[in-house]
């Protein structure tokens, strides 16, 4: 495929201020669609493009990736080649799952398996303020107002800053992942510099779970998840959840209430 195209687009997607997480995905989708069609992108018919998709969901693709990728080849034609006679190609109705919330005794064996403390306070404060892993990443040491027990999380998803809470029992331990850092620094460095990887998070969480002996689905957002769960337990307005996780759409939070309905709870089976 001509590196013109993938120029083209990041450089289309930098400017309307696209971020980074997609600009990559779009890209990526791009260079696969090529390389299965084996010919210039602009001259693909959408019976083609139909191949092409309808062989990633054979592959095992979830919904929501087959909508990442009609987006994406919708962007390129619309967009970059301005092809007014293309077709947008539809997306498929997205599956709806249950997020994975762990239970707070589960919190508590992950944050206990770890004698690493940059490692423990990292998975606390996702959990404790609710964070993504690239927003944990993304924590700067000026971010954190110990006296006002908040974090501001910046460009989070959307590009849209928001404030959260700070839990008690995390505050010395963030003071001392802070201490002798300027403002401007990492909260969580690596050993080389710089932040830590979203991957290097991802494998603490795992490694975690394991030493726990938590056999779930479970991933680094499902902290997220479990933090929206518990506060609602804990009697919280879902429109004050909604404010401390970032959603735009009151909808996204309100699954959540699906997890922690009290009423089903109380219902007792009649086996």
């Amino acid at each position: 495929m001509a590196q013109g195209l993938i120029e083209v687009m990041e450089q289309e997607m930098r400017l309307r201020n696209y971020s980074r997480r997609t600009i990559e995905a779009y890209t990526h989708v791009a260079r696969e669609l090529f390389h299965f069609c084996n010919k210039p992108i602009r001259e693909l018919k959408e019976e083609k493009i139909k191949q092409f998709l309808t062989y990633k969901m054979n592959a095992g693709c979830y919904s929501q990736t087959i909508a990442l990728y009609a987006n994406a080849i919708n962007f390129i034609f619309h967009e970059i080649y301005k092809q007014a006679n293309f077709n947008p190609i539809r997306h498929p109705k997205k599956t709806h799952k249950l997020p994975e919330v762990l239970s707070r005794e589960e919190i508590s064996r992950i944050l206990g398996a770890t004698n690493n403390s940059k490692h423990r306070t990292l998975l606390a404060l996702a959990y404790g303020a609710g964070l993504r892993v690239s927003e944990v990443m993304n924590v700067q040491v000026c971010d954190i107002d110990i006296a006002s027990k908040t974090i501001r999380v910046r460009q989070g998803k959307g590009k849209k800053d928001r404030i959260s809470v700070l839990s008690d029992k995390i505050v010395e331990d963030l003071k001392k992942c802070a201490d002798g850092k300027v403002g401007s620094a990492y909260l969580f460095e690596s050993e080389r510099g710089g932040k830590l990887t979203t991957a290097t998070a991802q494998k603490v969480f795992y490694q975690c779970m394991r030493k726990a002996c938590i056999n779930r689905p479970a991933s680094f957002h499902s902290l997220r998840h479990s933090f929206a769960t518990h506060l609602l337990e804990n009697g919280v307005d879902v429109r004050y959840v909604q404010e401390l996780l970032g959603h735009a759409n009151i909808r996204t939070t309100q699954i959540y209430t699906h997890v922690t309905n009290p009423a089903i709870r109380n219902i007792k089976s009649p086996l």
